[in-house]
């Protein structure tokens, strides 16, 4: 099992995990994520900008996650505890329903936060839908300060929660 950067040969793989995901949610009543987002184009932006990294095993891809520094507009007001420039941002974490509960999203976590370490980031930021409490006791789990809420209209009524993990202050 390894990590690694994801290429545009693998867009097919890493969009049907993102659906399968996607379709999952929704059959368990978590509206996070829907037919519009995260979208195949979005996916092939991550690929261009080179942040998104794959799981696989035995050759197939099993989870993604996008490591980014590029702060999303919805960002801005945050009162997030370090100061901002220095920050490694984790978008579309996900892993494919037949291999959740392996432990596959700690990993790619793991590997999160050991590139931030690695790249001397002061912290690693994301967000994560409030309705999905499995998500909010993996992070919280982690060590990760819950901050401020979001809001994504074209993706729910409901807030998203900030989190941060401090690396370096």
């Amino acid at each position: 099992m390894k990590v690694e950067k994801a290429i545009e040969k693998d867009l097919d793989q890493l969009y049907q995990v993102i659906r399968s995901c996607a379709q999952h949610l929704i059959k368990i009543g978590v509206f996070q994520w829907n037919e519009t987002y995260p979208s195949k184009e979005i996916l092939e932006k991550d690929i261009d900008l080179q942040q998104i990294w794959k799981l696989e095993e035995n050759n197939l891809i099993v989870g993604l996650i996008v490591l980014t520094e590029i702060e999303d507009k919805e960002y801005k007001n945050v009162q997030w505890k370090t100061k901002n420039g220095n920050n490694l941002y984790v978008h579309r974490l996900a892993v494919h329903p037949k291999f959740q509960g392996r432990g596959f999203a700690q990993k790619l976590m793991d590997f999160a936060e050991s590139y931030a370490i690695k790249n001397k980031y002061n912290s690693v930021r994301l967000d994560t839908f409030s309705q999905n409490n499995r998500n909010l006791k993996f992070y919280k789990k982690r060590n990760y300060a819950q901050l401020e809420e979001i809001y994504f209209p074209n993706q729910s009524s409901y807030p998203f929660y900030c989190f941060e993990l401090i690396l370096n202050e």
